[in-house]
């Protein structure tokens, strides 16, 4: 479910390290109510990508536009690595800061927002979790968690970066129902994934790259044997010219 006007627009879009090129003169658009993954090799730049969008990373140069959204409606969900679960919080309490976004910082959340949290722990299985420390959760359970948060944020653009990682084929089952939900909502949603069986399965539209545009289109287009090989080579060809980064190690 989507129509052709973007939601958000990337106009020679090159993204830097240390003045090294992550992502690099990449331009094109994400459809209003698209489901796009985002595929390349490792170091492609394809985490760097969302980061950018969710403006935790400052574009080198070119510039990444919004139509008809702010980027307080952009929902951004990172690698599992990238959390620190040792601080001592609930399941519940760790949903609800989805509601950060509508009642701010310093307001309590009240009780029918409490009720979207418990529907949201019921949406992705985890009906009576609410009272665990999320550092007792397995991978996948916690993977539900941040699913459910993303739920209550209720945004009309969600970033996921590889939100099967890890995880088990039941919960990657239920967690690609609740994409499937988003998307047939009209929502934005666009995955980091390396499971290319999964993109052909469950998404229309593909961005292929290897810190430059290799394809984006439809998913059958852009994933032919033909694009994939110059994904590799491109990849190989920008590791040869340019030094590993830490920043671009899992991206």
């Amino acid at each position: 479910m989507s129509d052709t006007a973007p939601v958000l627009t990337l106009s020679d879009l090159t993204i830097a390290y240390d003045r090294q090129p992550a992502v690099h003169h990449l331009g094109g658009s994400f459809a209003r109510g698209s489901l796009t993954a985002i595929v390349g090799p490792n170091g492609a730049g394809k985490s760097t990508l969302l980061k950018s969008i969710v403006g935790l990373l400052r574009p080198s140069e070119g510039r990444i536009t919004l139509s008809g959204v702010k980027r307080s409606d952009i929902a951004y969900l990172p690698q599992q690595a990238e959390i620190d679960r040792s601080f001592p919080i609930t399941v519940a309490d760790t949903i609800a800061l989805g509601h950060w976004r509508h009642v701010g910082i310093w307001r309590a959340v009240t009780g029918p927002r409490w009720k979207e949290v418990d529907a949201a722990l019921e949406k992705v299985g985890l009906t009576g979790f609410g009272q665990h420390p999320i550092a007792k959760l397995s991978t996948g359970q916690f993977q539900r968690v941040l699913f459910a948060r993303l739920l209550v944020q209720n945004a009309a653009v969600i970033l996921l970066d590889e939100p099967f990682a890890a995880i088990d084929e039941r919960t990657t089952a239920d967690l690609m129902e609740i994409i499937a939900f988003w998307h047939a909502q009209g929502r934005t949603v666009i995955a980091v994934l390396h499971d290319m069986d999964e993109v052909k399965r469950h998404f229309p539209t593909t961005l292929l790259m290897a810190r430059e545009l290799v394809g984006w289109g439809a998913t059958a287009e852009v994933l032919t044997d033909a694009n994939l090989r110059r994904a590799r080579a491109l990849a190989d060809a920008w590791a040869h010219l340019l030094k590993p980064h830490k920043h671009e190690s899992a991206a």
